[in-house]
């Protein structure tokens, strides 16, 4: 044993303190995992400042080292505060509403479901297949259409979502399912040049049949005082060329401007929109992986008061009716069924139902009843523009 000033050091003293600490730790990496799984890597630094700074006043009052106490305490109050600086940022981060493009609870619209929001026709369907249905996908936004399409036409029954002749699982996967052969019929908007090249490789002919419209609609924060865009100031947004709101009358606020992955049908949308201006890269966040690497991901809109992000009309004003955004107008026209259908409003897109070479028996009639008065009756009701 040996003296510190009056402080006598005793080897108990040492296994006591690592005893105490190494009881802590699987504590400390259980939370650091859980932080490194939950993408909270931000939190990284002050769980370890925590768990440093516990450790030291263990030592401090262990040895009684007094003459040093208030230095010390002064330390560990600095690097806790840093610590905690540094996590605002992400803290504030994560708490901001979330507009998920891709993902809306859809069960509230599955067909013969009891208080479905699934709309019904005025008279009795003038189709009505009993056998050999055809197998239907397609866009989230679109289940709503489709979905009464099957209940006017289909046989009464349950229809599981992800495996069966009534399936909603988004457009990429929608368009997969088509060129693969696992689907017959997808409701979507035009594909990607991805989808396009993937069934040329497979030696599949894409037949895009337009079966209504649709507003596509950019949107911000409510208290963001911008309200309309033109559509040069639109890609002058998404090229980078445009970075602050001040440049298109707002705040002098950075632009943050939200994109969607590839091959959805927004991110698709949004390409067809800018034509063959180059589109900047989109902001992205460290997501960890199963395989505990971490890996870059394109961030959902989050909605902060700089933000900018893009869907389609009815997905934002029925279907998730996020009272915390604001459709913007462009050109100073705003998305209307009305603007839609006059044409007034510069960005309307057709709605799709797509075949790739199907031999079921059901799809032209099927299609060509979907053009009919009472197919475009649905698609009127449920809340889009109808072709007629």
């Amino acid at each position: 044993m040996r003296k510190e000033g009056n402080v006598l050091v005793r080897a108990g003293d040492i296994v006591f303190i690592i005893v105490i600490m190494g009881l802590l730790l699987p504590f400390v990496l259980v939370g650091a995992l859980f932080i490194w799984l939950s993408g909270l890597l931000f939190l990284l630094p002050l769980i370890l400042a925590l768990y440093v700074s516990l450790c030291v006043v263990l030592v401090v009052k262990t040895f009684q080292l007094n003459k040093h106490e208030k230095v010390i305490h002064r330390m560990i109050i600095g690097v806790v505060t840093l610590s905690i600086v540094y996590a605002i940022p992400g803290i504030y981060d994560k708490t901001r509403p979330v507009l998920q493009d891709d993902y809306v609870d859809t069960t509230a619209y599955a067909p013969f479901s009891v208080n479905t929001k699934a709309v019904s026709l005025t008279k009795p369907s003038t189709l009505k297949i009993e056998d050999n249905l055809p197998v239907i996908d397609g866009a989230t936004a679109l289940y709503p259409i489709y979905s009464a399409f099957a209940q006017e036409v289909y046989p009464e029954k349950g229809y599981n979502q992800s495996n069966s002749e009534v399936m909603s699982n988004r457009t990429g996967e929608a368009y997969n399912n088509l060129i693969n052969g696992r689907a017959d019929l997808i409701f979507v908007l035009a594909p990607s040049e991805h989808q396009l090249a993937m069934a040329k490789r497979l030696e599949k002919e894409l037949k895009l049949t337009p079966i209504g419209k649709e507003a596509f609609v950019f949107f911000v924060n409510e208290k963001n005082p911008v309200k309309s865009l033109t559509t040069d100031e639109i890609r002058g947004i998404y090229t980078g060329d445009i970075t602050n709101w001040k440049e298109v009358g707002g705040n002098r606020k950075e632009i943050r401007a939200f994109q969607r992955p590839e091959d959805s049908g927004s991110q698709t949308a949004l390409q067809q929109f800018m034509g063959d201006v180059p589109i900047m890269d989109p902001p992205v966040e460290d997501v960890a992986s199963l395989m505990g690497t971490v890996i870059d991901q394109v961030s959902d809109y989050k909605n902060y008061n700089n933000a900018i992000g893009y869907t389609f009309r009815y997905y934002s004003t029925e279907m998730t009716k996020n009272n915390a955004i604001r459709l913007l107008s462009v050109n100073g026209v705003e998305p209307t069924k009305e603007t839609i259908r006059s044409g007034d409003y510069p960005i309307a897109n057709e709605l799709y139902a797509v075949t790739a070479g199907s031999d079921n028996p059901h799809i032209n009639e099927f299609v060509d009843w979907i053009l009919s008065e009472q197919g475009q009756e649905i698609i009127e009701k449920t809340g889009y523009v109808s072709l007629q």
